[in-house]
């Protein structure tokens, strides 16, 4: 019930719309009936002879409305019925539209805010959760909803009114078999209530299930090099096939379930009917009743069990959808945002220094701190090198000066102020950042410069190429500044993609830099170019670079050496190589002495 009640939080702002459509689903069913109530002028215009003339009484008096007999009588007849159709189809219409305007107005906002919500998360959440489970609430939990709310919600009250109103209607025809009809009720409700349980139960294993098959199916397709290099396509295919007979399995159990449901609930309805039948015969000896309203209460007790049955099935239907509403829930109740005090400051830009003062981090999902007693001083305009082996904690580093994390003890001050007192937006409007994997959209050249400034003019994403050495290549591809480039970059060389991510850097025009320097090997030229590229990309900026080449090293003004989260030596290059015994010495002797070699080899 609580997921219900969230989910119809989303149909407030609609509460006109929705009141016009429940009043045209008032309408349906009551014309639903209207035009069932006809029969009994039917029958006692096919029987005139027999009867008399007598006309039997009706609901809502249709009998006034209609001649004893003749033509006039059947010309009545056929307005009434074309009349009541008309409008019962018109307001049919209306009330389907209107659900459909208020389903999806409904599940756009839930989709916004879902997104929203997530975008707003730290990195942590993202660390915690794999892409393919947040896109999995986005897309197929929200379009399950979808459904649930546009048609679901819309189908599940026009049957419970048109059930309401054609109770109402046995009733006035005969209260007594009517009640008698009623004592099912309490068997159906019981019935109803545990098929949904089985239901949503089967369904949130089902969500789960085909959560896990995205993630199988793209971990192989993104990886499809490796599958095929290692001849381990059979092994995928066993690993997709086992997900995906999980899945049929739920599938079929609910399947089996929503078979059997409806049927189940009409074959007791149909069994409380004919047991009906012999006491209607006694209501019409006793003179209760005559022939066409016991005909008529009969058509409208039939008509109560087709609600009823659809009734079942939406609930099943009903049942599916708020699993799908829980996993939205999920996501939307997991708060992992990086806090922004209420009366944050804005960050002027850097006049002195970076300051990271006694600071200790480590991830929630690891025991062992990552970072430990780290202090450091990044001053305004200089070139830090973070140096050291892999996973000492140079990445992490980096990540607490744009606050994708806080520290767990510590503080990280810029010009004496702690990150922690101003605003987000303000801190991250001053960071650039180019990351080790080349990050770029599936769209075209000049998007993914301008990701960085939306408002630049064509001018200035072409003089940000030009800085970046991408101008030549750009304007030589199919077509230039406006052709794609395909998912991550792929219709480029590596080359290509990092002058395009240092291009984007440019662009932004921030005063500090986070540098992560691609480790995988370029040609000479290409090389080149972007060695050229990210000299004038950090010119004149405070930079800070995990540095993998030996160029980079070389031009820092400070090489900080990082060992299992440790800062353990600081200096620069001539003054680190300079102590026979220290770390730097050893790591250059291991990573950049063949780099420097080749150099030399060269001349």
């Amino acid at each position: 019930m609580h997921d219900l009640q969230r989910l119809l939080k989303y149909l407030k702002p609609h509460f006109g719309k929705f009141t016009l459509a429940t009043i045209a689903m008032l309408m349906v069913g009551l014309l639903e009936i209207a035009t069932k109530a006809l029969i009994v002028p039917i029958f006692d215009q096919g029987f005139a002879a027999s009867n008399g003339g007598q006309q039997a009484a009706t609901l809502f008096n249709l009998q006034k409305l209609i001649p004893a007999s003749g033509i006039g009588a059947w010309r009545s007849i056929a307005i009434l019925l074309l009349t009541f159709t008309a409008v019962k189809g018109f307001a049919e219409y209306l009330s389907t539209y209107l659900m459909a305007r208020i389903g999806q107005a409904a599940v756009l906002r839930l989709r916004q805010d879902l997104y929203d919500h997530v975008l707003a998360q730290s990195a942590n959440f993202f660390e915690r959760h794999r892409t393919n489970y947040i896109v999995s609430r986005l897309v197929t939990s929200a379009s399950a909803i979808e459904v649930a709310v546009t048609s679901t919600l819309r189908d599940m009250l026009r049957e419970s009114f048109t059930l309401i109103w054609v109770l109402s209607a046995s009733f006035y025809y005969n209260w007594r078999l009517t009640f008698g009809a009623l004592l099912i009720a309490p068997i159906i409700a019981v019935l109803t209530a545990r098929f949904g349980t089985a239901l949503r139960n089967l369904s949130h294993e089902s969500f789960e299930g085909n959560k896990r098959l995205t993630d199988t199916a793209q971990e192989a397709l993104a990886n499809q090099t490796i599958v095929k290099a290692y001849r381990a396509e059979a092994r995928e295919q066993r690993r997709f096939t086992q997900v995906a007979g999980d899945i049929v399995r739920a599938n079929l159990r609910s399947a089996k379930i929503s078979g059997i449901a409806p049927p189940t609930i009409e074959m007791i309805g149909v069994t409380a009917v004919v047991i009906l039948l012999y006491f209607g015969q006694r209501e019409i000896a006793l003179g209760h009743m005559n022939a066409a309203q016991f005909l008529t209460f009969i058509v409208f007790l039939f008509s109560s069990y087709d609600p009823m049955r659809k009734l079942s099935r939406l609930q099943n239907n009903m049942e599916q959808a708020l699993a799908a509403a829980r996993h939205v829930w999920e996501v939307m109740d997991e708060r992992d945002e990086i806090p922004e005090k209420p009366h944050a400051a804005e960050l002027a830009p850097l006049r002195s220094e970076i300051a990271l003062r006694d600071v200790s981090f480590g991830y929630a999902n690891e025991s062992k701190a990552v970072l430990r007693h780290i202090n450091l001083q990044i001053k305004a305009n200089t070139l830090v090198a973070l140096v050291g082996e892999s996973g000492g904690g140079k990445s992490t580093l980096t990540k607490l000066l744009p606050r994708f994390h806080d520290p767990s003890d510590g503080a990280v001050l810029w010009d004496g102020t702690n990150l922690r007192d101003v605003r987000l937006s303000s801190l991250r409007r001053q960071i650039a950042i180019v990351t080790q994997e080349t990050v770029l959209f599936n769209d075209t050249v000049r998007h993914n410069i301008a990701y960085s400034r939306p408002d630049a003019t064509n001018e200035e994403i072409e003089e940000a190429a030009r800085v970046a050495f991408a101008h030549d290549f750009i304007i030589e591809l199919p077509d230039g500044y406006d052709t794609i480039v395909g998912e991550r970059g792929i219709f480029l060389s590596g080359g290509q993609r990092q002058r395009l991510a240092i291009a984007r850097a440019v662009l932004a025009d921030a005063p500090v830099l986070i540098l992560d320097e691609a480790t995988s090997a370029l040609d000479a030229e290409s090389e080149r170019l972007v060695q050229r590229a990210l000299a004038n990309l950090t010119r004149n900026r405070t930079t800070v670079v995990i540095a993998h080449r030996l160029s980079t090293v070389r031009r820092a003004d400070k090489i900080v050496v990082i060992e299992r989260g440790r800062i353990i030596e600081t200096g620069t290059h001539t003054e680190l190589l300079a102590r026979s015994k220290g770390q730097y010495k050893r790591l250059y002797e291991l990573q950049f002495a063949d780099e420097e070699e080749e150099i030399v080899n060269q001349f």
